[in-house]
């Protein structure tokens, strides 16, 4: 076979090879604007035009870059540095023409994932009072409240321990945004799954 068969058959599996390392790549990771249901659903619908991204008012969407696979050029937001807002119009979701973000009839309806608190990180399980996450909920004693309970072997300090409650929270990531906590970790994050995707 002379060199120039092998080349393009050479050239096709290095192709072959990258479009199956894309396509392996582990989108879960990826916050996903309001609407969004399970990550197959929203891959087979987005068409990358943006709409969403130039909708929301407070600039928390931004493109996912090439570390994403195939899911490159969709929309993803980083809780830490800008978490979504729960904009009562849900503006995100008006502007999609494909239904990748599916309608929903209020806010409250929005299950981008679920809050979940470190207890090892967080200062309020350590004695120290913040209440922070609690206060920045915008479902506040609904998606997220506050067991005040005494602290063991401690007989002057309580503890005032954020909970969650996953049925209510929409994974905005506000609590993640404003977390006191930040060395070397944040103690808390959304964790995306399918479930609360399909809720």
């Amino acid at each position: 076979m002379g060199l120039h068969n092998v080349l393009p058959a050479l050239a096709a599996g290095i192709l072959g090879a990258n479009v199956a390392w894309q396509a392996a790549q582990n989108t879960t990771e990826l916050l996903r604007p309001p609407g969004a249901k399970t990550e197959d659903d929203f891959i087979a619908r987005c068409i990358k035009c943006g709409r969403c991204i130039e909708a929301c008012p407070y600039a928390v969407l931004r493109v996912a870059d090439f570390s994403a696979g195939l899911a490159a050029g969709t929309p993803t937001f980083d809780a830490r540095a800008h978490a979504c807002r729960l904009c009562e119009d849900l503006p995100c979701i008006d502007a999609c023409p494909t239904e990748a973000l599916h309608p929903l009839a209020t806010r409250e309806d929005v299950r981008i994932g679920t809050a979940v608190i470190n207890e090892e990180l967080c200062i309020a399980f350590k004695g120290m009072r913040c209440e922070v996450c609690y206060r920045t909920c915008p479902l506040i004693d609904r998606a997220i409240t506050i067991d005040y309970r005494p602290r063991e072997g401690d007989a002057i300090h309580s503890v005032f321990a954020p909970v969650i409650i996953a049925d209510a929270c929409t994974g905005c990531g506000l609590c993640v945004e404003r977390c006191v906590v930040s060395d070397p970790d944040v103690a808390i994050k959304i964790e995306r799954s399918a479930s609360a995707h399909a809720r």
